[in-house]
């Protein structure tokens, strides 16, 4: 009796989560910028650790002195170690990034849900209103807000204001409220192709109700999309935050950010240029980072790139 030659197993097939990340682990920059912001993340959360002075510590005999042994690169206005205060204004822009980043990809997801599943009425409402937020000029109006928020004789806005961390909250409510829409616009997108596909009729017709339908078979389906939007939305973030305290209307001192640090630097940049350079560089390294794994992801979820 003959044998017959055995045949191979059959290959495991790959999930698209498992291709992506084949794929992304081929991006060079991408994956240098997922090192640097891992080393960011573990920088603001050791911050007590690695800073070598505490960042509010006042040395007036100090005041913009250069770089030297005790004070690796130098000391600000008030005497402050500058690399200590660099370090934990990691903290502020990493929870501000990442706060905003949460908050605005899942509000955007879930409007763009329900304006490209419900359709009617409720996309035309939704989609104007996006145009609407599109057509406002961002920065006066965050300006304006942040200002308001300053000076409002609101009891519960003036309580909050008592709070040393109340400008952080405030600075992620206003861009939150501006950074949905983008979110909202691709998933609804998506969405309008995909809810007329064969498993989405099989589900409606095994009896799935529509958030059944939205949040178990067509959100697994966009995740790629909010996943690399959340990544760019979290160097933006970061950006317009250092951006709105350069100007004074971001977080306030004593809380040490990059932003609030730059401004203090304005007037003395040509004297004592060491003062703006470094929070400078970490705004640029940061905000590059989170740019370069965005596209990396882009890319690696993207059936057509050569990955």
């Amino acid at each position: 009796m003959t044998t017959l030659p055995a045949t191979a197993a059959p290959a495991k097939s790959r999930s698209t989560m498992q291709i992506a990340l084949r794929r992304l682990r081929k991006h060079k920059a991408a994956m240098i910028s997922l090192v640097v912001i891992a080393a960011l993340i573990l920088i603001a959360i050791f911050a007590p650790l690695i800073a070598p002075y505490d960042p509010n510590e006042q040395d007036l005999a100090g005041i913009y002195a250069p770089p030297s042994a005790q004070h690796v690169i130098g000391q600000d206005s008030l005497g402050r170690d500058l690399l200590s205060r660099i370090i934990y204004g990691s903290r502020v822009s990493l929870i501000v990034g990442f706060t905003v980043a949460l908050f605005s990809v899942a509000l955007g997801t879930l409007m763009g849900l329900l304006a490209g599943f419900l359709g009617r009425w409720v996309d035309t409402a939704i989609s104007r209103f996006i145009e609407v937020m599109l057509s406002i000029p961002e920065l006066p109006l965050q300006l304006t807000i942040s200002g308001l928020f300053a000076v409002s004789d609101v009891p519960a806005i003036a309580a909050l204001r008592e709070n040393p961390n109340s400008s952080v909250f405030i600075i992620v409510g206003i861009f939150t409220f501006f950074g949905w829409m983008g979110t909202a616009r691709l998933v609804r997108g998506e969405v309008l192709k995909l809810k007329n596909l064969e498993y989405v009729d099989a589900a409606r017709a095994l009896g799935a109700n529509s958030p059944r339908i939205m949040f178990r078979h067509l959100v697994p389906n966009v995740v790629a999309v909010i996943i690399v939007n959340g990544t760019l939305a979290v160097g933006g973030a970061i950006l317009g935050e250092a951006a709105l305290s350069f100007l004074g209307f971001g977080i306030q001192p004593p809380v040490s950010t990059w932003g609030n640090m730059l401004s203090n630097a304005n007037e003395v940049v040509l004297e004592h240029p060491f003062i703006a350079v470094y929070p400078g560089l970490a705004i640029l390294i940061t905000v590059l980072a989170f740019n370069f794994l965005g596209d990396g992801l882009r890319d690696a979820f993207d059936p057509k790139s050569r990955l």
